[in-house]
């Protein structure tokens, strides 16, 4: 089963690199195929969509490859940011029933729940299938020590359950009917 990780932001300095990191490697533990899609890697100028198909097609050749999808994105001003939504506005059919689990990452105490809401309505509209757990990771900056290892031992647990809920979510809507 391949799962692919969505780090949903560009900015430099970025703190939710380290939570993507985090998941990709409980992904691989997990024993699924996945990768880091990196926004960075689908920016788009907002007036000039000349490499858009370009950038389109091998996005989405993963999408399309995908069992299921995980995106990791801060939350900004209690939103997602731009960049995010540009790049999964690319495609459309290729979302259609994809399950999809959202972790959020704020330097607060929420750990993006008012992105992971919103996103949710966005996952929706294009076609895919979110998932009712997250992972919220809160107080980002505290959260992982200078070489990026977590410091709070029960986000072990929080993404096992995430996860066995998404790989769940993936065979059944793979299931022939």
């Amino acid at each position: 089963m391949y799962i692919p990780i969505i780090l949903g932001t560009a900015r430099a300095g970025r703190q939710s690199e380290k939570a993507a990191k985090f998941m990709l490697a409980e992904v691989e533990k997990f024993g699924l195929k996945t990768e880091l899609i990196d926004a960075r890697d689908y920016r788009l100028s907002a007036t000039d969509n000349s490499e858009e198909s370009n950038l389109a097609k091998k996005l989405a050749e993963k999408i399309t490859r995908a069992n299921a999808l995980i995106i990791v994105s801060p939350e900004y001003n209690h939103g997602y940011p731009g960049e995010l939504k540009m790049m999964l506005d690319m495609l459309y059919d290729q979302y259609a029933r994809k399950p999809v689990g959202i972790c959020g990452v704020s330097s607060g105490g929420l750990g993006g729940a008012r992105m992971v809401e919103q996103l949710r309505l966005v996952a929706i509209e294009l076609g895919m299938a979110p998932i009712s757990k997250a992972v919220y990771f809160s107080s980002i900056k505290k959260l992982f020590d200078d070489t990026g290892a977590i410091t709070d031992e029960s986000y072990y647990k929080k993404t096992e359950k995430f996860l066995n809920e998404l790989v769940w979510c993936a065979k059944a809507l793979a299931a022939k009917i």
